[in-house]
């Protein structure tokens, strides 16, 4: 009956995992996580960007590229898989830990639990896979940065978010570690009067309704808008096999989530461009109504590619399904909060993850960020995310690695800017080959 278990195997005291995450400096020391020099083989951003579109509809790479052009914060977000190879290149310790694997400004927002409060938390899971916990924290840590630029902060407040971007995470970690874990399982960041940059986002949900998303994205009745190539209906053969792939995607859902879902029933389905990053996949949404006109649902249905960080991780094992990689990612960072709906299904052979489009979701503009805009929601981004990783990983090991001293949070700085000033350079070069026609945008 317990066999999986390892009963009477000796325990491991938290001290004892401190320790053990301590003696990792030996590794790679905290000051190392500074250091970013661009290896001399080192591919070229614009040929990873292409490389990386494989698989993806070719007539709406365009898009992506024009979005991606419009700053270097935006460029970023879409960059993954090149930060993906240059991580691989940086120091780790070697504590593992789930990682959201696109950790940016942008995907930490708000949404509704399944009992209907608003949360604080990770919202994007496309890149998640199990790695080293410092990769999820670097690349939040230049998103801020450049975040801050982007809104117009100087240079020494942007470091300077960065570093409390870091404490946080090391205060919070050293709170996790002494955690019971059901607690922990079942904390949460609510905090509607304590962050102001939290609270904005929070009041942003709260009015983002699915009667006011019906009004946006429909005609008023049953029907979506077709606004090409953003939104449009999609073939009836397409929209067959959306609506059978419903099926696989139920037995996804426990009992209970199965019983919610069945009291829906499909209206329409069309085609919707999302994001940075995800433009490419194919990405349908399906309106539903259940207890009337007054009762809409909206799930989308999301082509999963495989992580970016697959080739520097050959120690994961491969995934069988990329959207249920994605699923339990996302169930294990978020736990109690996760949305009611998350599943998957297949479709044409593709793997697709399933979730809701829109309840109550919303996410800071870089725009406002504005200090002290910046610091508060640089501290609320370490909190998340250090939670996310204690849930995932070894909270102590972490804590006693990064230890009580700003070692780390200068490090992490250090890195911020240094790797800031490469993603601008990568920026240029992909402006110039728009320019020059050899990647097409609009």
């Amino acid at each position: 009956m317990f066999k999986s278990f390892d009963i009477g195997k000796r325990f491991v005291s938290m001290e004892e995992r401190r320790a053990a995450g301590k003696q990792r400096r030996e590794i790679a020391g905290r000051e190392d996580h500074g250091i970013w020099t661009p290896p001399a083989n080192r591919p070229s951003a614009v040929s990873t960007i292409l490389a990386s579109s494989a698989g993806r509809v070719p007539a709406l790479l365009p898009i992506k590229m024009a979005r991606m052009a419009a700053s270097p914060f935006a460029f970023f977000r879409g960059a993954a898989p090149v930060m993906a190879a240059d991580l691989a290149a940086t120091p780790a310790s070697g504590i593992q830990a789930q990682l959201c694997g696109d950790a940016h400004v942008r995907n930490l927002g708000a949404f509704a639990a399944p009992d209907g409060h608003l949360v604080f938390d990770i919202n994007d899971f496309d890149e998640t896979i199990p790695g080293p916990w410092e990769w999820d924290l670097k690349r939040l840590a230049v998103s801020i940065l450049l975040a801050g630029r982007e809104a117009g902060d100087d240079e020494d407040a942007c470091l300077d978010a960065v570093c409390r971007l870091a404490l946080r995470y090391r205060e919070a970690m050293r709170q996790f570690a002494r955690m019971k874990y059901v607690e922990l399982a079942r904390y949460e960041i609510r905090r509607r009067s304590a962050n102001a940059a939290v609270r904005a986002v929070l009041d942003k949900a709260e009015r983002a309704t699915p009667a006011k998303i019906l009004r946006k994205l429909t005609d008023g009745g049953e029907r979506f808008h077709d606004k090409p190539p953003l939104l449009e209906h999609v073939p009836e053969e397409t929209a067959a096999k959306v609506v059978a792939s419903l099926a696989e995607y139920r037995d996804t859902l426990n009992a209970g989530r199965r019983r919610v879902f069945d009291s829906y029933r499909p209206a329409d389905i069309a085609f919707k461009i999302v994001g940075t990053g995800s433009v490419g996949s194919r990405d349908y949404v399906v309106l539903f109504f259940g207890n009337g006109r007054e009762d809409p649902l909206f799930l989308q249905i999301k082509e999963e590619l495989p992580s970016c960080y697959v080739p520097y991780l050959p120690e994961v094992p491969p995934f069988a399904h990329q959207g249920r990689r994605v699923a339990e990612g996302q169930l294990s960072m978020q736990t109690a909060a996760t949305d009611l709906f998350l599943g998957w299904t297949t479709i044409d052979g593709k793997d697709f993850l399933v979730r809701q489009l829109a309840d109550h979701k919303a996410a800071i503009d870089p725009l406002e960020l504005k200090t002290p805009a910046l610091f508060e929601y640089a501290r609320v981004c370490g909190e998340t995310l250090a939670k996310a990783h204690a849930r995932t990983g070894d909270a102590a090991a972490i804590q006693g690695y990064c230890g009580k001293a700003p070692r780390l949070d200068k490090a992490i700085a250090r890195f911020a800017q240094a790797y800031a000033a490469q993603t601008e350079a990568d920026y240029g070069e992909f402006t110039r080959a728009i320019a020059s026609g050899e990647i097409k945008a609009g």
